[in-house]
């Protein structure tokens, strides 16, 4: 429900200049300010190996439960600049995307 309106959250973030963190890339894209969250890239990627051992006659219940390895951080500069926020170059340096 909320990625369906991520848009208009954005703008809210901006009306109430609330700083806010996201969990995923899309949110920062439509003007949030931070991500940090699963590479979902990365999930779908590895999802074709399941898919496989399924297909060839694995049972589901037998395979066994993966977390997630890669995560990402992005952040929005320009809407950093629009609250009035700096954010420190250490933490720019480990992002991965930064949005200007």
């Amino acid at each position: 429900m909320f990625w369906q309106h991520r848009r208009r959250l954005a703008e809210l973030e901006a009306k109430y200049r609330l700083p806010t963190m996201h969990e995923m890339t899309d949110f920062v894209s439509s003007g949030g300010l931070m991500a940090y969250g699963v590479d979902l890239a990365d999930l779908f990627r590895r999802a074709p190996v399941y898919i496989d051992k399924i297909l060839r006659g694995a049972k589901p219940a037998d395979l066994p439960i993966e977390q997630p390895t890669k995560f990402e951080l992005v952040i929005n500069l320009k809407t950093a600049k629009a609250l009035g926020m700096t954010i420190p170059p250490a933490l720019l340096l480990r992002a991965d995307l930064v949005i200007e």
